[in-house]
């Protein structure tokens, strides 16, 4: 019997005695051995997707607001919404680990979880296919699943290698120039260019940036719109519908003068989707391209 128990005890400590920290280097370039990944909190969309097609999905107990793929995440209980955070409520949900992007706002909420000894990974956000990739590998040593997120970059590149092939088949004549319009409402209204992760997406699609000269988003006027000659608006699809839908966009200042609002040339896709700089970017920028390029007037893109 004595010996039994020793077996079993040994048993016991075997798996535990190989079990090691998972080790990443974060977007902060800080070295981090994750100790447990049992009680995941994610604060944001890419991120949860992300663990969800890693295969960790049944370890996410908590999501932020723009967490909504897939569907089973909107089960999980929500924290807020990512730029607009508190400490309180993402511990209340007794995380492990909490991953979310660099820019996490407020940022002294990251502080406030490591003090707590909540372990927190910051993932990186340039708006790119490299920049995809560096996220998905990121989220995947975290959580220990270094070979399947080496999966999913390659399933990445072969979408991008579809992208480009689709791309030079149909071989458009010329660019279209492509304006992204982030909307809250009519008072909340915004130009964006080079930084954001929308106009990342459409210079991926192979939409001309028709708002240079702007960084990040700026507020909105009837001048920079007349001025960026857009033949293509793009838009989120929450924003569509804070507006009014197609023809809320279209009475916004300076649109109808500019060669889009003239032939109704509006492509509204799903947010998260359109910001989908993850496993499904080149799907993404593929319907968009589709979108823009292959059909006439106001288009509505979902996945």
């Amino acid at each position: 019997m004595k010996r039994r128990a020793i077996a079993v005890l040994l048993g016991l400590m075997v798996p535990l005695a190989l079990a090691q920290p998972y080790r990443v280097v974060d977007a902060r370039g800080r070295a981090l051995e994750i100790a447990s990944i049992e009680r995941i909190v994610s604060l944001d969309g890419i991120s949860t997707e992300i663990l969800f097609a890693l295969g960790v999905g049944g370890k996410v107990v908590g999501r932020d607001d723009s967490s909504y793929y897939p569907p089973q995440v909107l089960r999980l209980p929500s924290v807020g919404y990512q730029f607009q955070l508190s400490a309180e409520g993402i511990l209340s949900l007794r995380p492990t680990l909490v991953i979310g992007r660099e820019d996490v706002k407020p940022p002294q909420v990251v502080e406030q979880l490591e003090r707590a000894g909540v372990q927190v990974v910051l993932v990186p956000t340039e708006p790119t296919v490299e920049g995809a990739k560096r996220k998905i590998r990121v989220v995947g040593q975290a959580v220990g699943k270094s070979q399947r997120a080496e999966e999913l970059v390659r399933s990445l590149e072969r979408d991008i290698l579809a992208l480009g092939a689709y791309q030079a088949q149909q071989a458009p004549r010329g660019k279209l120039r492509g304006l992204f319009l982030y909307l809250r409402g009519t008072q909340t209204t915004f130009v964006c260019s080079q930084g954001s992760t929308p106009v990342g997406m459409m210079e991926l699609a192979g939409l001309e940036n028709a708002a240079k000269g702007i960084r990040a988003c700026q507020p909105m006027t009837s001048e920079s719109v007349v001025a960026a000659r857009p033949d293509v608006i793009v838009v989120f699809l929450r924003g569509l519908e804070s507006v009014g839908g197609l023809e809320g966009v279209l009475s916004l200042p300076g649109v109808a003068q500019t060669p889009a609002g003239q032939r109704r040339k509006v492509v509204a896709m799903d947010d998260l989707y359109l910001g989908s700089f993850g496993p499904r970017a080149g799907r993404a920028a593929l319907d968009l391209f589709r979108a823009a390029y292959l059909r006439e007037g106001f288009v509505e893109v979902r996945p």
